[in-house]
């Protein structure tokens, strides 16, 4: 039925509002993202973001409305799982966390590796030009929905590291997109560094008084210019 009376579908109030929300929540996350922790799919991460704005963006203009708001559907119905968990492993609630993260995994797994595939994307590359020809837009549709699916078989396969790990280990471990990003930084928070080598703790001499001016001194005896 996406491609029924294509492209006089109407748009309903309710889509509309769905869209827009959608939309503003995506930009959203594309702005904030340098200013959060930079982990390893960080690159992944703003191609996932800017191939679904464009999407929605698009789909809004060529009326494709309601095979967009399916692509939404499928999307939103794991992502508000892996929120959860989130919430529930800042509060160190283990077992909530772990039972919400295996949830989460199987409706990723199912939804983005077999109905999106299967059933989007069949849908937009065939059932759409059964009865006529390509539509406008479509070859530019359909390379970001690959996109879009590759992207998908990349986190699964971080998603698979972190069960595999959870096997193993009985317990749900970090993200692991951020063992070597947050490491880093977080090293560079408890060890902060000058540039001629010398610790800048929390403890440091006040900057007035005669203590500080004895202090500043440099490694080579050299008082620093007042």
């Amino acid at each position: 039925m996406c491609w029924e009376n294509y492209p006089n579908q109407p748009l309903k109030p309710a889509l509309y509002c769905w869209y827009l929300l959608e939309l503003s929540f995506y930009i959203s996350l594309l702005i904030t993202l340098p200013f959060d922790i930079r982990r390893k799919d960080f690159k992944e991460q703003v191609a996932h973001h800017l191939v679904t704005i464009i999407l929605i963006t698009f789909s809004y203009s060529a009326n494709l409305l309601r095979i967009g708001s399916l692509v939404l559907l499928l999307h939103d119905a794991a992502d508000y799982l892996l929120e959860a968990c989130k919430m529930f492993n800042y509060t160190h609630r283990r077992r909530v966390c772990n039972t919400l993260f295996l949830l989460f995994s199987v409706v990723f797994f199912y939804t983005r590796l077999v109905l999106f595939p299967t059933q989007i994307l069949y849908t937009t590359y065939y059932e759409s030009i059964a009865n006529s020809g390509p539509f406008f837009g479509y070859y530019f549709f359909n390379t970001l929905l690959a996109i879009l699916q590759l992207l998908h078989v990349f986190w699964s396969c971080l998603i698979l590291r972190m069960i595999r790990s959870f096997v193993k280990k009985g317990q749900m471990e970090k993200d692991i997109r951020s063992d070597a990003e947050e490491s880093a930084s977080s090293e560079e928070e408890e060890h902060p560094q000058l540039k001629n080598g010398a610790a800048q703790g929390p403890q440091a001499a006040p900057t007035d008084g005669p203590r500080s001016r004895a202090a500043g001194r440099l490694a080579n005896g050299h008082t620093v210019a007042s």
